[in-house]
């Protein structure tokens, strides 16, 4: 079978692990029945629980431990919840956020890509049955732009506070984002049993979301950018959106979109009402990857936070952490073809309980959703 590859299973806060207690036990059964040649370990960190015993969320060479996995699955970072409990350990977002950022910006994970596409029996929010047809790829810049980190707080608690947050835009990152959306959007068409139609006759296309009326000099890096490798891509049809227009769009006609590239502010807005056209957070995955290093460990996780509001309720739908679980598979996919055999099966048992909930049979908990698509796996 060759030496297996191995996964960093990080559960996190909230509601992170019960989802990724659903996720470990698919994994094992996949590995189980597909002979896969995966391991995995599940680390106690970064999280709320490891901060209060050690004064920090991830050990300090933490970054450097996941960096020796082949890929990582990442359940919730944030207020560990529950809400009604005010006696809780709970950090700023800047504490208990920071190692997701850490991870992404040193490891280089430049690209996330977060797919949203409506499947039969997920939540329809829109009453337009064309938002049955809503199949988009938001690529959204992970490594700088607004959340590059840089700024600060000049005379702080004091009426002459001045808070600065700077934006930082390179021609490098700039360059292969956009280069990556295109080539995914030619991907994406090529893959397509029934073509899609955009302008031109053509079968693909990437909308670039800026804000370069207000923005101009970052946005006028992006379109100069955009415009000039569109050039190299006659076969996709190109679009550009304000962002605020974009998420007027999002809710008149989504089912117009097909790969949307995005900063890394806009991205993270755009793909939350993404993730709600196509039945909400609880179906909404994403991964962390850098396209040009296929030997660095991606990190994948849903789009959801860690939802503190219901943790530890078994109210959190383990379904976007299993669809981001089957997107691990699918990068993994290249290394054995059972892996990407077992992640095709995983995407199939998702389709399937969502058609369960469309002939009238309700969300029935997290640990239940867990288990029926358990006995199914083992079936």
């Amino acid at each position: 079978m060759g030496q297996a590859l191995n996964i960093a299973l990080l559960p996190g806060d909230g509601i992170g692990p019960e989802v990724t207690d659903v996720a470990e036990a698919v994994l094992n059964l996949l590995i189980q029945r597909y002979q896969l040649p995966l391991g995995y370990t599940r680390f106690d960190w970064p999280s709320h629980a490891w901060h209060q015993a050690h004064g920090e969320m991830m050990p300090g060479d933490g970054v450097a431990q996941l960096r020796e996995f082949d890929a990582m699955l990442l359940g919730a970072l944030g207020d560990p919840g529950p809400l009604e409990d005010p006696s809780r350990f709970v950090l700023s977002d800047s504490v208990s956020l920071a190692p997701l950022l850490a991870l992404r910006k040193q490891l280089d994970l430049w690209a996330c890509e977060r797919p949203a596409h409506w499947l039969p029996g997920a939540p329809q929010y829109l009453a337009d049955p064309r938002a049955r047809e809503v199949d988009m790829l938001v690529i959204r810049e992970n490594s700088e732009g607004e959340y590059s980190g840089q700024g600060g707080r000049l005379a702080p608690g004091t009426a002459q506070e001045v808070a600065t947050q700077v934006e930082v835009f390179t021609a490098r990152a700039t360059e292969r984002l956009i280069r990556h959306a295109f080539q995914r959007a030619r991907q994406r068409a090529a893959q397509r049993e029934t073509p899609r139609q955009f302008k031109n006759g053509k079968h693909a296309q990437v909308c670039l979301i800026t804000k370069r009326n207000a923005q101009p000099f970052w946005g006028d890096l992006y379109t100069d950018t955009f415009q000039r490798i569109a050039n190299e891509f006659p076969d996709v049809d190109t679009h550009h959106e304000l962002v605020d227009a974009a998420c007027m769009k999002f809710v008149q006609c989504p089912w117009r979109f097909d790969v949307v590239v995005a900063s890394n502010l806009h991205g993270d807005i755009l793909t939350d009402l993404a993730a709600v056209l196509c039945g909400g957070p609880g179906l909404a995955p994403s991964a962390n990857l850098n396209p040009d290093e296929p030997t660095l460990p991606a990190l994948f996780e849903p789009v959801h936070g860690s939802a503190p509001d219901i943790a530890g309720q078994n109210l959190a739908d383990p379904r976007a952490t299993l669809m981001s679980l089957a997107m691990l598979l699918e990068n993994l996919a290249h290394h054995h073809p059972a892996i990407g055999s077992a992640a095709q099966h995983l995407h199939d048992l998702i389709q399937a309980d969502l058609a369960r909930e469309a002939n009238g049979d309700p969300f029935s908990g997290t640990r239940e959703t867990g288990q029926r698509l358990c006995q199914w796996l083992a079936a």
